[in-house]
């Protein structure tokens, strides 16, 4: 039997069904699920808000900041989309007319969102609109941009590529998929003339970008369990790429990472899950599991360093690096920093704006966060 916890996830996450988007409304209060009080703690770094811009209003799991050079790119569910100076949070150029299901993907030429109704809008470097195309189905995961293609992964679980010149369809590659999905924080990965995408049933997907072969598909965990609910094993967050290894993580499954370069063959896997997903210094994985814990495993062998059980069921997102301490954001809207080192509590920040939704962005000068209520914020961190 599935451990409760698991249940209570699963029930406040939203679900994809069938490629319609709803939230589950059938969890029932249990105490021992209740998020953990804020501790006291001596604060060992400093850090703060170095701006602060709104461009827009809400926040979803569909929504994260994107980094390209020196330029942030965001979009919110009321339609807006902006591409913003990492340095100073000045708009360089923001535009939008329709509300909004995902966004935003973009290589610094093109930037892409994704309608309500399942449009996918492009944008060139100055904002302009490039050109629109329907997708095959509702779309909840940021789009792709980059090596000529716009990607984005749609809710009957099919990845569609369309030029990034003219929005033409170039290829559609398809899966079967369960009778339940997370609708999470779930991102798909451009690398050079590849696509790396995450599925549900616990699948990895390797994608040739120019022509849509599966180069390589590999499992990150099996579905297991007696109902449908018990069976959710989506890969969560975004996949990871270090050298050769490709990692991935699931949801009531497992992180496990392959070696790509010896025909993706299994190089370890450990027993924790997440909702949200990891991140990675180089040398460790970062990632809360299904109760919040956060966890530190080596990257090369899967040795846990260290886990933190101070934040239990606050929701949090996955970790973003920040220089000595990884930050994750929680559902009162604020940003813990964790010690790199040994896990130990360094800094609490309140941003506000309702939960903390959006994954985090690490850049060169602090975490970019987008809050619930449309803002984008740059903190950053100092000894």
């Amino acid at each position: 039997m599935r451990t409760p916890v698991r249940l209570f996830r699963a029930a406040v996450l939203c679900l994809t069904v069938a490629g319609l988007s709803g939230c589950g409304l059938f969890a029932t209060h249990d105490a021992r699920f209740d998020p953990a009080e804020l501790t006291e703690y001596a604060p060992t770094l400093s850090v703060a808000t170095r701006w602060s811009t709104s461009i827009g209003s809400g926040g979803d799991y569909g929504f994260a900041p994107q980094l390209v050079g020196d330029t942030v790119y965001a979009a919110t569910p009321s339609g807006s989309v902006a591409a913003l100076d990492l340095a100073t949070g000045a708009v360089r150029w923001r535009v939008g007319d329709q509300p909004l299901q995902a966004g935003v993907g973009s290589d610094g030429r093109t930037t892409a969102v994704v309608t309500r109704q399942g449009m996918v809008v492009a944008y060139d470097a100055q904002g302009k609109e490039l050109w629109r195309s329907q997708a095959a189905s509702a779309v909840n995961v940021p789009p792709a941009v980059g090596n000529g293609i716009v990607a984005v992964r749609t809710t009957d679980y099919r990845i569609q590529a369309f030029d990034e010149s003219s929005g033409k369809l170039r290829w559609t590659v398809q899966r079967p998929g369960p009778a339940l999905a997370l609708r999470t924080s779930i991102r798909m990965v451009v690398a050079p003339n590849l696509l790396v995408a995450g599925m549900p049933n616990g699948r990895l997907l390797v994608i040739d970008a120019a022509s849509g072969t599966v180069r390589w598909e590999g499992t990150v965990s099996a579905s297991r369990g007696a109902s449908d609910l018990e069976r959710i094993s989506d890969v969560v967050g975004e996949p990871l790429t270090a050298g050769p290894l490709l990692c991935g993580v699931s949801y009531q499954g497992k992180i496990t990472c392959f070696d790509v370069s010896q025909g993706g063959r299994a190089v370890w896997s450990q027993d924790v899950s997440s909702a949200t997903g990891m991140s990675s210094d180089g040398q460790r994985i970062y990632l809360p599991d299904l109760s919040d814990t956060v966890h530190a495993l080596d990257l090369k062998d899967g040795h846990e360093y260290w886990k933190q059980s101070a934040l239990l069921n606050r929701h949090l997102t996955a970790p973003a690096v920040a220089g000595h301490a990884v930050a994750v954001g929680d559902f009162e809207g604020y940003l813990h920093f964790l010690s790199r080192a040994d896990g130990s509590l360094m800094a609490r920040l309140q941003v506000g704006g309702g939960p903390v939704q959006s994954a985090l962005l690490s850049t060169p000068r602090g975490v970019v966060v987008q809050t619930g209520g449309g803002n984008l914020m740059l903190v950053s961190v100092s000894d």
